[in-house]
């Protein structure tokens, strides 16, 4: 199944409404000749100007641009919820592991490793109140 391009869905449109190119071009105050690139998929139409076009073609401006912008936000909403729960529940092992590491060397100060235990706690609670 091959999907049309918006310059296919503009003349097969247009055509069906028996209009020439000069009268939708009149219509949205362009060119003739844009409205032949737009079809001929060398150009597309000025953003300002698709909301028109698709109100005078009759068609969805979503079917007119070919967008499925829910199915891929949602995609790329859950992949990055994925990303961040994994990176909350990586920092406190990775903030318990630079303690343990650091305090066997004799590198660690009180204070710098409670800071870090906190940092991995308040992460791991972030991950745990975003879970329920």
């Amino acid at each position: 199944m091959t999907k049309e391009s918006m310059g296919m869905i503009i003349a097969s449109k247009r055509k069906e409404k028996a209009m020439t190119q000069l009268e939708l071009s009149s219509l949205l105050g362009v060119t003739d000749k844009a409205v032949s690139k737009w079809e001929r998929d060398l150009s597309l139409p000025d953003t300002n100007t698709i909301p028109k076009l698709a109100e005078i073609l009759d068609i969805r401006l979503e079917d007119l641009m070919q967008t499925s912008v829910k199915k891929e936000n949602l995609k790329s909403k859950t992949d990055t919820q994925t990303t961040i729960r994994l990176v909350l529940r990586a920092i406190p092992l990775a903030m318990g592991v630079a303690v343990i590491v650091l305090s066997i060397l004799g590198k660690l100060e009180m204070k710098e490793a409670i800071t870090l235990l906190a940092v991995g706690v308040t992460s791991l609670a972030i991950y745990l109140l975003n879970d329920h």
